[in-house]
């Protein structure tokens, strides 16, 4: 795939070379991607609701779409770009909006794979509260994402961890390098103190992946437990 100067999922050559080239970019995507496939199978319920944020072809329904079935659970991808859409293989409704305006509903699943770091600095913590506010009890999100590397000689060797990685899995000097330049003003990595209630499961170099779950002390209040009182 030709590397856009200036890197946008709307574009119909980066859509269409996606798959291939973001194994070749992330040696670990396979990996991460069974990773949210296993926690599916832990916190989907029968007849859940599930949402896939910035879905891109389907990768993420797709690997989940064994337990969808078995759980006869509905899946929701939600995706911007319409190049994307267009090329969508996963199963379940696919949404084309902007997932920073999109009105989500309850869901007892939801994940944000390699999300964030495309979407305003100054958007992300509103998107993460507004979709915390809608975990059904017992439900939880699954965000995988870049992370800033540590300052020191051992950020450094971090960085070039994560080149090394993209070399010995095929991808040239060259296309690395313009790829690295094609994400500026782009793409930018997380702070994870946007993301409440976290607890992280993967990091691997630049990237970490971490599971929100629902606050039993948010759903069980007061008024709730009130409420449980007066119908037993």
């Amino acid at each position: 795939m030709n590397i856009p100067k200036e890197w946008t999922f709307k574009s119909n050559e980066v859509a269409e070379g996606f798959d291939e080239h973001v194994r070749e970019q992330l040696p670990w995507y396979d990996l991460a991607t069974s990773a949210v496939t296993h926690f599916g199978r832990h916190y989907i319920p029968q007849n859940g609701i599930v949402y896939d944020i910035g879905a891109s072809t389907g990768n993420i329904g797709n690997a989940l779409r064994e337990t969808l079935e078995i759980r006869n659970a509905a899946l929701v991808s939600v995706e911007e770009s319409a190049a994307m859409v267009e090329r969508f293989t996963g199963p379940g409704e696919i949404v084309h909006a902007d997932v920073t305006e999109y009105d989500f509903k309850p869901f007892d699943f939801c994940v944000l794979f390699l999300v964030l770091m495309f979407i305003p600095i100054n958007k992300r913590a509103e998107l993460m509260h507004k979709l915390s506010q809608r975990i059904k009890p017992g439900g939880c999100i699954v965000v995988v994402d870049k992370i800033n590397t540590p300052a020191g000689y051992y950020g450094t060797a971090l960085r070039r961890l994560s080149m090394q990685w993209k070399m010995d899995n095929g991808a040239s000097s060259e296309n690395i390098i313009k790829k690295e330049l094609s994400l500026a003003g782009y793409q930018r990595p997380i702070d994870p103190a946007i993301l409440p209630n976290a607890k992280q499961f993967f990091n691997l170099g630049e990237f970490a992946g971490w599971v929100i779950e629902s606050r039993a002390s948010e759903v069980y209040n007061d008024e709730f437990l009130g409420k449980l009182g007066r119908t037993v």
